[in-house]
């Protein structure tokens, strides 16, 4: 009886030794979430502009965004509709209230190399070619929408 109850708490011991404090599928939870998180991998975002000089604060507001989150995130900044008439050669520039210019603004973004892309639908309904856009600026391509970031992708839309 002796031997039966040592055997019973050895094996005890050995079972609560080889416990895991989580189960598996945490423990492969928190992996998942560590490789999301990493530091290497940033989130995007994603911004899209459809006014232009009839809405300068609507045009101004989502650039400025756009230069404050390149600091530490992928961006994307995708303009259509009316949008797309400030993106090519020869554009006025667009001032407004507190904001630097449309052109400063994309001009720091372009540094930062953040994709500026332009609807070529847009582009061709507003009378515009291709090759009329502004060096830096570029036909929108949906793959461009989804390979700028490896993490999560937050859209602002204005």
């Amino acid at each position: 009886m002796k031997n039966i109850g040592l055997l019973i708490i050895f094996g005890l011991t050995v079972i609560a030794c080889n416990q895991n404090p989580q189960s598996t599928q945490s423990g492969s939870q928190e992996k998942h979430v560590a490789a999301c998180c990493n530091d290497s991998v940033r989130d995007g975002v994603f911004i899209h502009i459809t006014e232009s000089y009839n809405d300068p604060h609507r045009v101004l507001m989502p650039l400025k965004m756009a230069n404050m989150m390149a600091q530490d995130k992928d961006v994307v900044v995708y303009m259509d509709i009316r949008a797309v008439e400030l993106l090519v050669k020869g554009a006025k520039d667009m001032k407004y209230a507190d904001f630097e210019s449309f052109q400063t603004y994309l001009k720091q973004l372009i540094e930062k190399k953040v994709g500026i892309y332009a609807c070529p639908t847009c582009l061709k309904v507003a009378g515009f070619k291709p090759e009329d856009l502004m060096d830096g600026v570029a036909i929108a391509q949906k793959d461009k929408f989804f390979n700028f970031t490896k993490g999560r992708i937050l859209t602002l839309d204005y």
